[in-house]
């Protein structure tokens, strides 16, 4: 049984999707309402840099339309530290400074961590225990991103998978490539489109994309998409959250768009 595939960006404000993405004459302040008018999901990144107020999440949800979802950025202080078990406070700031304001529209966090840290088992359970699975009587959906080579372990995927924590596939950059899929939804990050592509991927490419989304969906798994350990299917199918985010930034609009016409 498929379940949801939502295709999406990285935030809203960029200057040059003026006149690119946005119609020439859109107001600023209209963006994330058409922005949300022609995709299904947005990663917002600002909550990674600085903690927003209660009022720009009811603002947000209140701008987009029924059935959107925004992904959240976990902020920095929580992941770049040197001691991950020791992040409970700054976890719990976070989670305080008025997420439930997104209320239906709240989806997955994307607990980002630098290219420099290592897969240590203890400590890395230690943080994973520090996230809760509700908040304000609403189910939370964590994923983590890890961007250094040694969390390629089977022992890690075990440790996300007993934790019900997605691991954000990284795809078409330089940072190692886990496809696992641990959760009951998937987190990819596309992040290879480029500029002389007017939809950002070659149309092979965006086809390719949708294939794989709709496997994921299904709850199997891409077989051009790199994994650690053996492919665990789930019967019931897994939500997709799939962003096209970095890389050649203009463009991205156009390279979600373009996928999910295709689903």
């Amino acid at each position: 049984m498929a379940k949801k595939i939502r295709v999406g960006i990285g935030g809203w404000v960029f200057e040059p999707w003026r006149g690119t993405f946005y119609p020439d004459g859109l107001t600023q302040k209209r963006e994330l309402e058409y922005a949300s008018s022609k995709l299904s999901t947005i990663e917002i990144n600002g909550t990674y840099y600085g903690s927003q107020k209660p009022e720009s999440f009811r603002k947000w949800h209140d701008e987009t339309p029924d059935g959107f979802v925004f992904a959240l950025k976990g902020p920095r202080f929580a992941t770049n530290r040197r001691v991950l078990s020791e992040a409970g406070s700054s976890i719990e700031r976070f989670l305080e400074s008025g997420l439930t304001e997104l209320k239906e529209k709240l989806g997955p966090i994307n607990w980002q961590f630098a290219p420099t840290k290592k897969f240590d088992p203890e400590d890395f359970e230690g943080f994973l225990k520090l996230l809760p699975k509700t908040l304000g009587g609403r189910d939370l959906r964590h994923a983590v991103e890890v961007r250094h080579e040694s969390f390629k372990s089977p022992d890690f995927i075990a440790l996300a998978r007993e934790y019900g924590v997605a691991v954000v596939t990284a795809a078409d950059a330089d940072y190692p490539q886990i496809g696992d899929a641990t959760a009951s939804f998937v987190y990819v990050r596309a992040m290879g489109t480029s500029e002389d592509e007017k939809l950002g991927y070659p149309k092979k490419a965006l086809d390719a994309w949708a294939t794989r989304a709709k496997e994921w969906a299904a709850g199997d798994a891409p077989k051009d998409v790199e994994t650690v350990s053996k492919h665990k299917p789930l019967k019931s199918g897994r939500d997709v959250f799939l962003y096209v985010i970095s890389g050649a930034k203009v463009r991205n609009p156009a390279a979600a768009m373009a996928i999910a016409e295709r689903l």
